[in-house]
């Protein structure tokens, strides 16, 4: 037995890229074992009985060592599932009775291979089952394991594990990066394929963020740690890859409701063959085939599929809903800020009133906002590519009204309307501001050169995306958010959205939520911070643009590690592929053990054969669910090109 121990613990090498606990380890250990006892029983009783066939009865203990060996546990987990109800452990409960009738009958060699067949077979079932667990192995890989330190000594390699908030690291090309931070020096480009689905590779400068799992490609840069290595988003990204490999299924309550009748149904078809053939090896085999491993992988195959084909789009799904309920959303519920639109502002349109050309107008402005670091001036300041503008002003910031910038004599104004008018200035008509976003006046040397507008822009993608989910049957789409009416129907009109609710708390729009899943399925989609309560409260919540923020994974049901807004429309029709093969599944799995059954009721297959012959439905399942991950191919194909966005210049 020491040698037996010592091949299955042989045989477990291989297993331990897989992270087995050593729960699992021991489980299979046991298995290998038992299983390598039970044979040697069998080809010692064979030979036993070749030498001695006038001692048939020490042949027989012989075997019935090997049935004890390799029967024991199995009937041992047969009335534990046959006393708690628990349909997982069918097949145990039919290979039990059969080893039992096989042995009763005289045929101690099928008793023993009967179970050993199974055994070998589902062993390697659960090798192939590894896959999922040595792809998750290999994604945690990406997060690099050390990490070059800059300290006052110099630089120095270290655990990335032992990095503190605030700690510099070098990060070399070619390098994966070991923490989320914060670049400080250098440009580079860095793949982020891992965590977004995005293929071409984002660039990187001073204060642009960096994330654990990604990959520095060409420059060297100088990055501050944000999050230490426990809590970086590749991480919590790996943990919800975890997670999702124990996601259940409730649709799938019908193959629990079958297989409570599968059972008595299988036992009766076996006592029908013995008695209307007369061989109990036909009982037997019915037995045999019946054994339900295809039952087992009707929604965790497809599942299974479904989670591959939407991580490599920077999708993780982390609730069954993604089945049980998105396939029957028919309201859909947006954000606007970071999820409609881009959550950047830009200059829209610009109008002159005293100013003689664009370019005097910007350089104008410049001037005051070149010293402030406000949304609205670091958006100009970005639209200044080709113009100069001079420096060296003072600058003070009036709190919810401009900015003053004093150089000399010479005076610059950069506010709101009703903060230039408060001072004495006449503005041209109000109708000018018609964006969806807020205007600053110009006035320079007490003089009035005009307006600059300024909107948060809507993602290009969003009115097709609208179209294509009212044409997949999602009739109604709503615009939540705390903005303006201006600006929410503004972005209403652009995405053609049906409806929009303006100046909402979080608290307020949970109460929307709440009276709209009054006449619908809800499908909620927010940035995760100030719509948490909303992604939670609807019947699905889709967290846009989760990659860094523990609110989004934590509110809502699905993640999208990117803000492409092509991605709600694709994972509808994932879950709905998903869902229809899962009905698929059912129907073969099914069929297939009801056509096994009658072949060995008439006898056309005998219960060795039928030990392999009944992994028949599972295999046909497996290759049924890959079809998940041809059709979401195909969706991704379909999807239209993203063109660049055209923003409108008035002038």
């Amino acid at each position: 037995m020491e040698n037996l121990t010592h091949t299955a613990d042989h045989v477990l090498e291989d297993f331990h890229s897989a992270d087995l606990s050593q729960g699992e380890k021991r489980k299979i250990s046991r298995e290998i074992s038992t299983a390598l006892a039970a044979m040697t029983c069998l080809v010692t009783g064979l030979i036993y009985k070749l030498v001695f066939p006038q001692q048939a009865v020490v042949a027989g203990l012989i075997y019935s060592v090997g049935v004890l060996i390799e029967g024991v546990p199995l009937l041992v987990t047969a009335i534990q599932g046959f006393l708690q109800q628990d349909v997982v452990n069918a097949m145990e409960i039919l290979v039990s009775i059969a080893v039992l009738a096989c042995y009763i009958t005289g045929q101690h060699e099928l008793a023993i291979l009967i179970p050993v067949i199974l055994s070998v077979v589902h062993f390697l079932e659960e090798r192939s089952i590894m896959g999922g667990r040595d792809a998750i192995e290999g994604l945690k890989k990406m997060q690099a394991s050390t990490a070059l330190l800059e300290t006052e000594e110099g630089e120095k390699t270290v655990d990335a594990a032992s990095l503190k908030r605030g700690d510099v690291v070098i990060v070399h090309p070619g390098v994966f990066l070991p923490v989320d931070g914060t670049v400080i020096w250098g440009k580079s480009n860095i793949d982020q394929k891992s965590l977004t689905g995005e293929p071409l590779p984002a660039s990187v400068s001073v204060g642009d963020p960096v994330y654990a799992g990604t990959t520095n490609l060409d420059g060297v840069i100088r990055v501050r740690v944000e999050k230490e290595y426990q809590d970086t988003s590749f991480n919590k990204i790996v943990k919800l890859l975890e997670d999702a490999q124990k996601i259940s299924i409730p649709e799938m309550r019908i193959v629990d409701q079958f297989m409570h009748y599968y059972i008595p149904f299988a036992l009766s078809v076996a006592a029908l063959a013995a008695l209307l053939t007369r061989e109990v090896g036909n009982a037997i085999a019915v037995l045999v085939v019946s054994c339900p491993c295809g039952h087992m992988l009707v929604s965790s195959a497809p599942m299974i599929a479904a989670l591959a084909a939407a991580t490599k789009r920077g999708i993780l799904i982390k609730s069954s809903k993604f089945v049980e309920q998105l396939t029957q959303v028919s309201t859909i519920i947006f954000d606007k800020t970071g999820t409609i639109t881009r959550g950047e502002l830009s200059v829209n349109g610009w109008y002159l009133q005293g100013a003689k050309s664009r370019e005097e107008l910007f350089a104008a402005g410049a001037c005051a906002a070149s010293g402030s670091m406000h949304p609205i001036s670091r958006s100009l300041m970005r639209e200044m590519e080709g113009i100069s503008c001079e420096s060296g002003y003072e600058v003070r910031e009036q709190p919810g009204k401009g900015i003053t910038a004093v150089k000399g004599t010479d005076e610059v104004l950069f506010g709101s309307r009703s903060w230039i008018e408060s001072l004495g200035y006449h503005l041209d008509e109000t109708e000018l501001e018609r964006g969806g976003g807020p205007a600053n006046w110009v006035v320079r040397g007490g003089m009035v050169l005009g307006c600059l507008m300024f909107d948060d822009s809507i993602r290009p993608e969003a009115e097709d995306v609208i179209r294509r989910l009212r044409d997949m049957g999602v009739s109604r789409s709503v615009l939540l958010t705390g903005d303006r009416e201006r600006a929410a129907r503004h972005i209403q009109l652009q995405a053609g959205m049906d409806e929009a609710y303006f100046q909402l708390l979080p608290e307020e729009k949970l109460e929307r939520v709440k009276l709209l899943r009054q006449d619908a399925q809800v499908l909620a989609v927010g940035d995760g911070i100030n719509d948490a309560l909303a992604l939670a409260e609807a019947d699905v919540g889709i967290a846009m643009g989760a990659m860094g923020s523990d609110v989004a994974i934590q509110s809502a049901d699905i993640a999208l590690m990117n803000n492409d807004l092509e991605n709600i429309p694709f994972v509808i029709s994932l879950a709905r592929s998903t869902k229809s093969i899962m009905y698929q599944n059912i129907a073969i799995a099914f069929a297939v053990s009801l056509f096994m059954m009658l072949l060995a009721a008439v006898g056309l297959i005998p219960a060795l054969a039928g030990a392999f012959l009944h992994n028949i439905g599972a295999f046909i399942i497996l290759i049924n669910s890959s079809r998940i991950l041809r059709q979401a191919g195909r969706l991704t194909r379909e999807q239209p090109e993203k063109g660049p966005a055209v923003a409108d210049e008035k002038e």
